[in-house]
């Protein structure tokens, strides 16, 4: 209930809408309830007294009605669908910014598939469950109160056996409910993993194919599609015991009215109009509890996607603003480790960054290398605050990062991540995707300096050609080479770059380096690198062995003192005196 009333944030700038709505939903049902009344008086006035003056005139009200309910109608239909898109427009958006907000520690543990899953087949649930209340789970109440007073007011002794049935009908909907809503909640878990590996197959369609393992793959789909059609299966089979159960009841109540009235028509105290208006009033007050319990399904899946997405926006980001931040309007781009330790999830898990003690002086090149799995690129996600250390503090200009407004922070940091991640538009709009006002002598200038200009001018479009989903029309060197481009054109104070020019030849690395020599003067740059041939001029060189600092110091001065980086060298350069 609690996720339920959350809903109810997104519907008050509709609250008009859902009012107007509910006025015509209120019409219909009056409308609805008046016609078993309007029989009763044309068979006991009419049809009886053979009054065929009395005949017309309520079979032109009865016109009436029914076109007055088919105008109320529309505009409740109207209505509620205009309010239920955009309140699921509004919650898709709520939840999207929420998404964007949180940290990579929280999209780690919420992952893209489940998280995908709420984005749209979970908010798709939360649009129709609002239709549907203003259509109908409205309407059930009206109707069946509406119904019992009218019953009553015809005849209280079938009124009083009739009412008598509510309470069976609404234990068997309340039981029913309460049974299928852990269940939906399993099938929409299911479903997440079912889109969690279609997910990882389109991401991963290439390395499917090149280790052929196609085969291996449908596999794990069919297993988890097998075990979602089972849990649905299994769902379905609970409930499929519901309706029959009702529809019992029901008539129940159709023979309550046809041995009560008839003994009472009998004895001259009911008339065959009242017993056919009974009749009426049991199945408008059965009606609309047989098409509850006919969404029994879709309540309990409606009521499991609203708290899945409740889960989500109840996340609180581990990476915040502290209330004191402050903001760095120009850093000098002094960067310091202090006794850094770092583990995913926190304390109490293994440390993949140990004691880290490491500073980067404004203007510097600082190199980082070391085997895979040595922490490069986690040590470099502190500094822009992607992570929190576990222990220390990470600086800049001597400030600690969390005490500093992230858009300031990051607003100085340039990073280009060692996946090239590119976006759908034009390679202008990607190159300037951090600085949407910079001029397209600005773009140009950037991509000059990643050595990215001349490809781009070979393309059909130039800068206006459209790169498709992920850069697939781009080979790897050209999408880094956009990426560098896209974080040199911020001018950051600080440029972080993780491996990001293994995807191209040594000769358009060396170019790439000889271009970026001017941009890097007085500037803090952080390389991680698996070339030895990327590091040779940096100022520093920092070797990470298990999340400890090796060595740290110039290519001359780790050639005597570093066994890991004389290995290192060797392995890649032969002698590793020389390029």
């Amino acid at each position: 209930m609690a996720a339920m009333s959350r809903l109810l944030h997104f519907l008050k700038p509709y609250r008009v809408l859902v009012a107007v709505s509910l006025l015509c939903l209120s019409g219909t049902v009056a409308t609805d309830l008046a016609m078993p009344r309007l029989i009763q008086t044309i068979v006991d006035q009419g049809v009886k007294q053979r009054d065929m003056r009395a005949i017309l005139t309520i079979s032109v009200i009865m016109i009436g009605l029914t076109l007055l309910s088919v105008v109320l109608t529309i505009g409740n239909m109207l209505l509620a669908v205009r309010v239920s898109q955009r309140a699921s427009a509004d919650l898709r958006r709520e939840l999207f910014v929420h998404i964007q907000s949180l940290s990579f520690a929280d999209l780690d543990r919420l992952q893209t598939g489940p998280l995908l899953t709420r984005l749209t087949s979970d908010i798709s649930q939360v649009a129709q469950l609002i239709l549907n209340t203003m259509r109908m789970f409205v309407r059930a109440p009206l109707m069946i109160a509406g119904s019992v007073i009218l019953m009553f007011a015809t005849n209280w002794q079938v009124g009083l056996f009739i009412l008598a049935l509510v309470p069976a009908i609404t234990f068997v909907l309340g039981y029913y409910t309460n049974r299928a809503q852990p269940r939906f909640m399993e099938v929409q878990r299911r479903l997440d993993r079912l889109n969690t590996i279609f997910q990882e197959n389109l991401a991963g369609v290439r390395v499917v194919k090149a280790f052929v393992r196609a085969r291996h793959e449908s596999e794990r789909f069919a297993a988890a599609n097998e075990e979602l059609t089972g849990q649905s299966i299994g769902v379905g089979r609970m409930l499929a015991v519901l309706l029959p159960s009702l529809r019992f009841l029901v008539n129940l109540g159709l023979v309550a009215v046809v041995w009560l009235g008839g003994s009472q028509a009998i004895r001259g105290m009911l008339s065959v109009g009242q017993i056919i208006a009974l009749n009426n009033y049991v199945f408008w007050l059965t009606f609309p509890l047989i098409n509850l319990g006919m969404s029994v399904g879709f309540i309990s899946a409606a009521s499991a996607s609203v708290q899945r997405i409740v889960e989500v926006l109840d996340t609180q980001p581990e990476i915040t603003d502290h209330p004191l931040a402050a903001k760095l309007p120009a850093a000098s781009g002094r960067v310091a480790l202090e006794g850094v330790s770092f583990a995913y999830g926190g304390d109490g898990h293994e440390l993949v960054l140990k004691g880290i003690d490491l500073v980067a002086e404004p203007g510097q090149t600082v190199a980082i290398v070391g085997a895979t799995g040595a922490g490069k690129s986690t040590l470099i996600s502190l500094i822009p605050r992607f992570y929190d250390a576990t222990s220390g503090r990470v600086t800049l200009d001597g400030i600690d990062v969390r005490e500093l407004a992230l858009d300031s922070l990051r607003s100085q940091v340039g990073i280009v991540l060692q996946e090239s991640v590119l976006f759908t538009g034009t390679i202008r709009d990607n190159i300037r995707y951090g600085r949407p006002d910079a001029t397209d002598e600005q773009v140009v200038a950037a991509a000059k300096a990643a050595q990215a200009h001349d490809f781009i001018m070979a393309l059909p479009d130039g800068y206006d050609t459209l790169v498709g989903q992920r850069g697939v029309n781009l080979s790897g060197g050209q999408k880094q080479r956009l990426a560098i481009a896209r974080a040199l054109l911020l001018e950051p104070r600080v440029l972080v770059m993780d491996d990001s020019t293994s995807s191209v030849d040594l000769e358009t690395e060396s170019k790439i380096q000889e271009a970026l020599g001017p941009f890097m003067a007085g500037r803090t740059t952080i390389v991680v690198a698996q070339r030895i041939s990327t590091v040779l001029a940096a100022d520093k060189i920092v070797v990470l062995d298990r999340g400890r600092v090796a060595a740290c110091g110039s290519h001359a001065e780790l050639l005597a003192a570093s066994p890991i980086y004389r290995e290192i060298c060797q392995s890649q350069l032969g002698n590793g005196e020389s390029v």
